[in-house]
């Protein structure tokens, strides 16, 4: 059976409503399989491969990379079936590959984007960089390349502007628009409090051998913070809510979402069921989340479904805070540097112990300050108190 096939832009989560193309593997005219990779389009939380539905012959493309597209929108026509060949135009012009005598439009991976930052390489200069990768694309290595060519020769390829104007990548724009939403529809509250982690640090350092041998994943300070922020919500269940209109949804589940920091911007995997978690588990899921985010493996089911957020910016040495609110929760929860200070002891002794700065940022239509004052006053309690590792 053959015929001409529609591919459109799929839901590919159950808040997400549109997408940005990123980048297209085939080109007019080539034959894909069942189910191989066409495109990579961006959402504000993950980036994902469009898939073949048919096996064929591209014919037409319908949207070029950068163009966002909301769900159900055509990407591109497949002429699928035994007439493919015969069907596709034997010359027709690429929606990745630019025909020669037009101005080339780059698009460049995020990786390639902060290497020539880092090397100080203009934009200005790319054409002059050979380009190697898969439909003359440019690679990391091409960059390496030219960058050690240009240390060789440093008035070679030496830009006279004073400054350069960046394109967003996708998945930057669309973590902006949330972020703009979010700031301009939710009155934003915070609130800081000052937390003794010298026990959970201890432990930390006394466990974390063990730990590893026996549980297969690293002890680490937001696992206890997970824990922690867990057991705040069961006593303060306001805090893991939406609002739908001018209704409270509470979620009667702890969805967790983790920032974790990547090339292209910052992605929130989801820990799901987090009531039901031990330290273990949580070791566990954390790590596995931050690798997939890191290695652009997320899936959009580790994404979907968070209940509220946890931002540990202390892993940068920052010891503040104030982040914005994930649109559509209520509440997200910032984790500072861990540093040491002298404090008084409530005997009147004098110590040195090891504090951390944490903030709640909270939408206050749907909750009052003395409401989040006793969310942290809970959380600070749980975080200074439980330390064990075996629940």
């Amino acid at each position: 059976m053959s015929g001409q096939l529609k591919i459109t832009l799929p839901k590919l989560g159950e808040s997400i409503v549109s997408a940005t193309v990123v980048q297209w593997f085939k080109k007019v005219g080539d034959s894909v399989a069942l189910d191989e990779p066409l495109l990579e389009v961006s959402t504000d939380k993950i980036n994902s491969e469009i898939p073949a539905p048919a096996a064929g012959t591209l014919i037409e493309i319908l949207a070029e990379p950068g163009q966002e597209l909301q769900v159900g929108e055509v990407l591109a026509v497949l002429e699928s079936g035994a007439t493919a060949a015969a069907a596709a135009p034997k010359a027709a012009p690429s929606a990745s590959a630019p025909s020669s005598g037009t101005q080339k439009e780059e698009i460049l991976t995020p990786a390639v984007l902060r290497l020539l930052q880092e090397k100080g390489i203009s934009l200005q200069d790319i054409d002059k960089i050979p380009h190697t990768g898969q439909n003359g694309r440019l690679t990391k290595k091409d960059v390496e390349e030219f960058a050690d060519r240009k240390k060789q020769c440093p008035m070679a390829a030496k830009g006279s502007e004073s400054q350069e104007r960046v394109k967003m990548t996708p998945l930057r724009k669309a973590i902006a628009d949330n972020m703009v939403k979010s700031f301009y529809e939710a009155p934003h509250a915070s609130l800081i409090t000052e937390i003794d982690v010298t026990d959970v640090v201890r432990m930390i350092k006394e466990k974390k051998e063990s730990f590893l041998k026996e549980v297969g994943a690293k002890l680490s300070v937001t696992s206890f913070a997970a824990r922690a922020i867990t057991r705040a919500l069961q006593a303060y269940p306001m805090i893991n809510a939406s609002l739908d209109g001018d209704t409270i949804v509470l979620k009667r589940f702890i969805n967790l979402g983790v920032a974790v920091s990547v090339d292209q911007g910052v992605m929130v995997p989801v820990l799901r069921n987090c009531q039901s978690l031990s330290i273990a588990d949580l070791s566990h899921k954390i790590a596995e989340l931050a690798l997939k985010a890191r290695n652009q493996t997320l899936s959009p089911d580790d994404v979907k479904e968070g209940s509220i957020t946890m931002t540990n910016f202390g892993m940068t040495g920052t010891l503040i805070g104030i982040p914005i609110i994930r649109y559509p929760e209520v509440a997200i929860v910032g984790l500072g540097a861990i540093e040491k200070k002298v404090k008084a002891m409530p005997d009147d002794s004098i110590a040195i112990r090891s504090v951390m700065m944490v903030s709640l940022t909270f939408d206050h239509r749907v909750l009052d300050g003395l409401y989040g004052c006793g969310f942290l006053s809970e959380l600070k309690k749980h975080f200074e108190q439980d330390i064990s590792i075996d629940s």
